[in-house]
């Protein structure tokens, strides 16, 4: 068996706002196969924690699952040329309405390799100042914010049918073992 994949055409499928489908012929060991990939710019996302020792989460509307979903602030890197803490910034004060004087990369994360090529880099935030919410449509608009004591997030997160990958990785990422069952 061969290691030698390779993309040789690449026709586009759909084009939506956020994201396009290609489909993907790709050579390998002399013959071809074919993968529909949804190609993404990249997001981010943002565990902010407050000087109280809160995490800054948000219940948010999502098409895809038609309910309610608890998740840190996160978005697409949507704007030409921006750089991914800047685009974290940006989310920040969208969708919790707050600035952060200290900024840590946890990770970049490949969310799904089997379909998309969409990379999360994922941030902590501290130093958070709380100001205006500037929300971008209508999720963000009726998004409710939610401060959760750390010493809580286990059993808010118990509650919940299932819970957002950035959320949990970011709280293993920077608590480690807290949310490991004893």
């Amino acid at each position: 068996m061969s290691d030698s994949f390779r993309v040789i055409e690449s026709t586009p499928l759909l084009q939506s706002r956020v994201f396009r489908v290609e489909r993907r012929t790709i050579a390998h060991d002399g013959s071809t196969f074919e993968r529909d990939v949804a190609v993404h710019p990249g997001a981010v996302s943002v565990l902010a924690i407050s000087d109280n020792d809160e995490v800054g989460l948000l219940r948010q509307y999502r098409a895809p699952f038609d309910e309610m979903v608890l998740e840190i602030p996160a978005g697409t890197m949507d704007v030409n040329g921006e750089d991914p803490l800047d685009t974290a910034k940006r989310e920040l004060r969208e969708e919790l309405g707050c600035d952060a004087s200290r900024w840590r990369l946890l990770g970049k994360f490949k969310v799904s390799p089997g379909w998309t090529n969409q990379v999360m880099t994922m941030y902590e935030a501290r130093g958070i100042t709380v100001g205006e919410r500037q929300p971008q449509g209508p999720e963000e608009r009726a998004m409710k914010i939610v401060w959760v004591p750390i010493s809580e997030l286990k059993e808010t997160l118990g509650r919940e049918s299932s819970n957002d990958y950035s959320l949990v990785v970011a709280l293993h990422r920077v608590f480690g073992t807290l949310f490991d069952d004893d």
